[in-house]
């Protein structure tokens, strides 16, 4: 026997081997999105890369039919090898032990992680050779496929949504945060984009006992005062009581218009926009494009007014908390040596993620913090009642008629310690 064709057919194998097991760690871990955007810019690989992950089932085949091939024929080979050289007795033994060990290091462990430190790049070089074993291999491929057909029949799945989910997406501006690819506030800024559609008015608008609004019938002094202590370029008008505003009046029609050239205030009100609280921001946004407003007014189901929403509140749902010259910077939410303090206004979701605790929906019937209390109080709070909710215990810290304007959240049990438990 020819000991070194023997050696030459192991180790070519051992080498398809370690191709095959690469092949499929890096068309099972490229980053779709890098190898698009390679694919967008002209580079013909990439395109390659994409077509045949489209039709995966077949290279997973191909790789797996290969593999198989090569790993039988390394081992048959191995064996004859090392009975020509310890015999019958002993050789099988020793061959199986030498070829699983150089298998397992040479061709599944060093292959794979090689692919995965750089699955893009490897991808694109192997597109050619395994398209090209694909076609080698077609009538098995597709053997196999009649099989998973007949299988799928058999053990009917549920449909499955496809494309990539909000989570996912999420999860890639993680991820890429922690790669050092984008910083800190531009992963904020997208997380913010992606979450934008799901919120609700209701969720960031300022109640009715907040709003600034003047009556019909004021005088030019009053209103004039109005805008001067409250910075605010728009005003709601209302008849009578808040619940029914008939306006808006803006500070620049008002001085230009009325203050100056005598015009009744009325005349140049803009026609109010009306929402209900469920609706969506996004779909607001393309509202007050549609009807050139800043500001819509949230009626609820008895057609009262329950608070109002201005474009300010959705741009700070995208970018943060913005302040002018005429704001008080306040903070919603404070933490401090281990106490989070937050004002009556600020979203109760936002004060338990600070302890890692996410809220379920039918939890929590209010998105804010003030609401949420006095729901689970189920009265109208005064300062240092206390009550315990999700290992949390709630103070109320500060009130002011009737109203809750700061309490404080201490986490008890910290989530691994009761775990331990």
């Amino acid at each position: 026997m020819n000991v070194q064709v023997y050696i030459i057919v192991i180790i070519v194998c051992i080498l398809f081997s370690a191709y095959f097991s690469a092949t499929e760690t890096a068309f099972m871990s490229y980053s779709h999105i890098k190898m698009k955007t390679l694919a967008d810019d002209g580079n013909k690989k990439a395109k390659r890369v994409l077509a045949l992950s489209d039709k995966f089932d077949n290279i997973l085949s191909t790789i797996l039919i290969g593999n198989n091939i090569v790993n039988i024929l390394a081992t048959s080979f191995s064996t004859l090898l090392f009975i020509h050289w310890l015999g019958n007795s002993n050789g099988p033994t020793i061959s199986t032990v030498v070829m699983t060990i150089t298998v397992l290091i040479f061709g599944e462990i060093t292959p794979k992680s090689i692919a995965k430190e750089r699955p893009e790049s490897f991808a694109m070089f192997t597109a050619p050779i395994i398209g090209f074993l694909s076609l080698i291999f077609f009538p098995l491929n597709w053997f196999f496929g009649l099989f998973k057909k007949l299988f799928r029949k058999i053990f009917k799945k549920k449909e499955e949504e496809t494309g990539t989910t909000e989570d996912e997406l999420i999860t890639f501006v993680e991820e890429a945060e922690e790669d050092g690819k984008i910083g800190e506030d531009e992963s904020e800024l997208i997380r913010s984009a992606i979450e934008f559609d799901d919120i609700e008015a209701i969720e960031i608008f300022t109640p009715r006992v907040d709003v600034a609004a003047i009556p019909d019938n004021s005088t030019e002094d009053e209103i004039a005062k109005v805008f001067s202590e409250t910075g605010y370029s728009r005003l709601p008008v209302y008849k009578g009581t808040i619940d029914n505003i008939i306006g808006i009046l803006h500070l620049k029609d008002f001085y230009s218009r009325v203050y100056k050239k005598g015009k009744n205030f009325k005349s140049v009100m803009k026609q109010p926009v009306f929402v209900m609280p469920s609706i969506k921001v996004s779909d607001l946004l393309e509202l007050f494009q549609k009807s050139k407003s800043h500001i819509a007014i949230i009626s609820d189901e008895f057609g009262g007014t329950e608070g109002i929403v201005t474009m300010e509140d959705i741009l700070e749902e995208l970018v943060g908390e913005i302040w002018d010259e005429h704001d008080d910077v306040v903070e919603d939410i404070s933490e401090k040596d281990g106490v989070v303090t937050a004002l009556g206004t600020a979203s109760i979701e936002d004060v338990y993620d600070k302890f890692g605790i996410e809220l379920k929906d039918e939890e929590v019937e209010s998105s804010m913090v003030g609401g949420f209390i006095i729901d689970k109080l189920g009265k109208i709070p005064n300062e240092g009642d206390k009550f315990t909710f999700d290992n949390v215990e709630v103070t109320v810290t500060k009130t002011e008629y009737r109203r809750i304007i700061e309490a404080e959240f201490r986490l008890l049990t910290p989530p691994d310690e009761e775990q331990e438990k």
